[in-house]
């Protein structure tokens, strides 16, 4: 497996990861025995940049890596956040980038976790109320007393985030990036690239999407919370599975998967940005490990550019309720 380098830290990655929100719901019931062989074939594959939030699950999915990490011999990254928190007695979430909440998260993460330091903490949300200037003099006091290795940001505007970098130096972003979720190329990859900054592209196969494992949203579980996007919903699912079957005989033509193609177009147009898809069974780390192998000629990616001109897909990423904290 590649690496990449993180930010501008003397620290490398696997040049993809692994999202683990999944694990614990979202998109069905967690599985926790499938889980962990998820993760054990992560590490066999190379893959050794893990990605949880301890929002993920109510600290479900920090608790499954923390039980995988004690019994784990190989070095790995582990990436978590903070600033989601749930509504006691209630539904929702709240953001909170307080300097006294990013202390108790931290400590809790580490508990959940069972290490000593986390690799890379970010900023799950934005809360405006709070300066970011303040936010990141917080997190940057983690790094000084050991606790925390390196700094991150979820879905934040390009300004935010030079702003943050000049308070301490910030080693990744996080936000979506796929080739149905293109924004990110309006300024942020490039505002990264110039900082030095790791972009990490999270749901690169669009949420399932276009690895063509939904073709309706009557297949997913009643739990499932992709039956709240609009990307799903049957009117623009079915003009959106016209994308997914000119990814499909493209990928056919080079003997790939369409997922394949899907990180592969990421790894081959950007090599600052490291790619995190999700995925609960083995059988999916396998295929996506071996699109690192997939090199995308310039013309390729420039004809998947063009197939997936963002005016083309139908749908916003997330429904109205959930924009709450997002920058970009």
């Amino acid at each position: 497996m590649e690496t990449r380098r993180l930010g501008n830290t003397t620290d490398r990655v696997s040049m993809i990861g692994l999202g683990c929100a999944g694990m614990s719901g979202g998109y069905g019931a967690p599985d926790d025995a499938r889980s962990l062989a998820t993760l054990a074939c992560a590490i066999e594959n190379g893959i050794d940049f893990l990605d949880t939030a301890d929002a993920y699950g109510a600290g479900h999915n920090e608790e499954l890596l923390g039980r995988f990490l004690r019994g784990c011999s190989t070095r790995v990254s582990v990436a978590t956040k903070f600033g989601l928190v749930g509504k006691p007695g209630a539904a929702g979430t709240v953001i909170d980038n307080s300097p006294q909440y990013i202390s108790r998260a931290c400590e809790a993460s580490l508990t959940r976790l069972a290490v000593e330091t986390l690799d890379l903490y970010y900023a799950h949300r934005r809360d405006p109320a709070t300066p970011i200037e303040e936010m990141v003099g917080s997190m940057a006091r983690l790094v000084r007393e050991g606790k925390v290795r390196h700094l991150g940001l979820c879905e934040v505007r390009p300004d935010t985030l030079r702003r943050a970098h000049a308070v301490h130096p910030i080693a990744a972003v996080q936000s979506e990036y796929s080739l149905c979720s293109r924004g990110a190329e309006l300024e942020m990859l490039d505002t990264c690239r110039a900082l030095g900054v790791t972009f990490v592209a999270f749901c690169p196969l669009g949420r399932g999407f276009l690895a063509g494992n939904v073709k309706s949203v009557d297949e997913l579980d009643e739990a499932d919370f992709r039956r709240r996007m609009p990307r799903f919903q049957t009117d623009a699912m079915g003009k959106n599975l016209k994308l997914v079957r000119s990814l499909e005989s493209f990928a056919g033509d080079i003997g790939a998967s369409s997922a394949q193609v899907a990180l592969a177009w990421i790894a081959s147009k950007h090599p600052h940005v490291v790619p995190i898809p999700g995925a609960k069974r083995p059988k999916y780390v396998h295929e996506n490990a071996a699109a690192t192998k997939i090199k995308l000629t310039a013309k390729q990616v420039e004809a998947l550019d063009a197939l997936f001109v963002p005016s083309v897909v139908v749908g916003d990423r997330y429904p109205e309720a959930a924009m709450a904290g997002i920058e970009g």
